[in-house]
C-alpha cells in the first residue's frame, strides 16, 4: 500500500496538538508518514509569555523542543512560502539559504494561527512591542532593564520620566497580565537604583471599553481594575492609541511621553490565508462542524486561522483551550476518513477564563463560577500548569516559582547587542529634545 500523508501547517496550539493525537492514533500504521510544518523548533507555551517578560519565569521553562515532543510526526522547520491545493503541494523554505522544498500530502490541516494588527496606525508597528513570541518576551524584558540602567544615570535625570514610562495598548488578557506582571517586577527592581525611586514610574493601560477584562463580565472587570489601580497603574478608558510620533504615544484623547509601548490590541489573519483562494469570514478559514475546509474532502483548519462553527448559531473563539481541542478532533476526523469510518463534530464550550493582575492576584470565572483575589490567582497557576506539556516542564515551572517566593529577581539584560528599537527611541527621544 502506498503511504498516505499527512501534513499540517503551524506549530501553535491547534498544530501541536493535531500532531499529538495523530501520532497516539496511528502509532501502529506505517503507512502514514505525518509531518509538522512549523517556524520554530519549539511549542511555545503563550499563556506564561507575560511572566517570562518579567523575569517570574525563565525562557527555557515554557518551551518544549518539538523533537522531544513529538516521537513519530516528523518536524520540518521552515517558512511556508505558498500551497497549491491543486497539485496538493507546499511549498516551503530552509536553512541559511532559504533553500526551498515541495511537500506532497494526501490531507493537510492548516493550523496557521494570526498576525498582530497595528491598524496601519503611523508610528505604532515600528515603536510598539508585542506579546506573540518568545523573542517579544525578551526582549521587552530587556527594554525595561535597558531603560532603568540608563533612567539611574545621572546625565539621563531630565530624560527620566519617559524612560519610566510604559503604556500598554489593550485591556484583554495580554494587555492586564503583561502589564500586571512588568509593575510587580519594576518596583521590585527599582529598589536596586539609587538614583530612582517609584516615584519615577508610570504605568498606563489603555482600553477602548468602560473596564478591563470584558470576557469576564462587569463585576470581576471592575475588580481587577481597582486592583490595578490600588498598585499605581493607571487606567484610560473609553480611549485608544492613534499613532506614535518622536516617542509621544498618541491617544484619541491626549498623548503620553514613553519610551516604551506594548500592543496587545488586535489580531489579524495570517496573511498566507487570503493567498489559499478559500473560502474566508473576516479573514477566517470557514470550515463545518467537522472541521473540514467547506468543499474539500482532504482540507483541514484548526485554530487562530479557522471559523469553527458552535452550537448556539455563532463561531467559537480563537483562543487556545479551543484550538487545542480543535487540534484533536481534526485529528480524529483525518484517522476516521483514513480508516474509511464515521467523523465526528466539534462540540466544546469553554470551561472558564482566567487572568494574573499581579501580586498573587487574579481574577477567574471558571463553570461559570467568579473568582478574585489569591484563590484566582492560584487557579491560574494551577491550571495552566497542569496544561503545560511535559513533566520536566512542569518541574522546571514549579521550581521558578518556588524559588521566586524566596530570591530577588535577576536584572540582567540578556542581548548581546542593543536592540533597533532602543536606537529608535533614542533618536526619537533627541530629536523631540532639540
Amino acid at each position: 500500500m502506498a503511504t498516505r500523508r499527512i501534513l499540517i501547517l503551524g506549530g501553535g496550539f491547534g498544530g501541536v496538538y493535531t500532531a499529538l493525537r495523530l501520532e497516539k492514533l496511528l502509532r501502529r500504521n506505517h503507512d502514514v508518514a505525518i509531518t509538522l510544518v512549523t517556524r520554530d523548533n519549539f511549542f511555545l507555551f503563550t499563556p506564561m509569555l507575560h511572566e517570562v517578560a518579567a523575569c517570574d519565569l525563565e525562557l527555557s521553562t515554557i518551551i518544549n523542543p518539538l523533537r522531544k515532543l513529538l516521537h513519530r510526526v516528523n518536524t520540518f522547520v521552515g517558512n511556508i512560502e505558498a500551497i497549491d491545493l491543486n497539485r496538493k503541494r507546499v511549498r516551503a523554505a530552509h536553512g541559511l539559504n532559504d533553500h526551498i522544498h515541495e511537500l506532497e500530502y494526501d490531507h493537510l490541516v492548516l493550523a496557521l494561527g494570526s498576525s498582530v494588527n497595528f491598524f496601519d496606525l503611523p508610528g505604532v508597528s515600528e515603536f510598539a512591542v508585542t506579546m506573540k513570541s518568545l523573542t517579544d518576551a525578551v526582549e521587552l524584558r530587556n527594554r525595561i532593564i535597558t531603560h532603568l540602567e540608563e533612567a539611574n544615570s545621572e546625565c539621563a535625570a531630565g530624560e527620566r520620566q519617559p524612560l519610566l514610562t510604559f503604556v500598554v495598548a489593550g485591556g484583554g488578557f495580554a494587555g492586564v497580565e503583561t502589564l500586571g506582571a512588568i509593575n510587580d517586577f519594576v518596583k521590585e527592581a527599582i529598589k536596586f537604583y539609587p538614583n530612582l525611586n517609584p516615584g519615577h514610574l508610570r504605568m498606563v493601560l489603555v482600553t477602548p471599553d468602560q473596564t478591563v477584562l470584558t470576557e469576564l463580565g462587569p463585576k470581576l472587570g471592575a475588580y481587577a481594575q481597582r486592583k490595578l489601580g490600588a498598585r499605581g497603574i493607571e487606567i484610560v478608558t473609553d480611549a485608544r492609541v492613534t499613532g506614535v510620533n518622536r516617542g509621544v504615544v498618541q491617544l484619541t484623547r491626549g498623548a503620553i511621553e514613553a519610551n516604551t509601548l506594548v500592543w496587545t490590541a488586535g489580531i489579524a489573519p495570517n496573511p498566507l490565508v487570503a493567498k489559499i483562494g478559500l473560502a474566508t469570514k473576516s479573514g477566517r478559514i470557514e470550515v463545518d462542524p467537522q472541521l473540514r475546509v467547506k468543499g474539500h474532502e482532504n482540507l483541514w483548519a484548526v485554530g487562530d486561522c479557522a471559523l469553527v462553527p458552535s452550537l448556539n448559531g455563532g463561531f467559537h473563539p480563537p483562543t487556545a483551550q479551543h484550538a487545542l481541542r480543535e487540534g484533536r478532533v481534526a485529528a480524529d476526523n483525518i484517522a476516521a476518513a483514513l480508516a474509511g469510518t464515521k467523523t465526528r463534530e466539534f462540540r466544546f464550550s469553554t470551561l472558564g477564563q482566567l487572568a494574573a493582575i499581579g501580586r498573587r492576584a487574579g481574577v477567574a470565572r471558571i463553570l461559570g463560577l467568579n473568582f478574585s483575589g489569591f484563590i484566582a490567582w492560584w487557579l491560574w497557576r494551577t491550571i495552566y500548569l497542569s496544561k503545560l506539556p511535559r513533566l520536566e516542564k512542569k518541574i522546571r515551572v514549579a521550581l521558578d516559582w518556588s524559588l521566586d517566593l524566596v530570591f530577588a529577581k535577576d536584572f540582567a539584560c540578556v542581548t548581546a547587542a542593543r536592540s533597533s528599537y532602543s536606537r529608535a527611541a533614542k533618536e526619537s527621544s533627541a530629536t523631540a529634545i532639540q
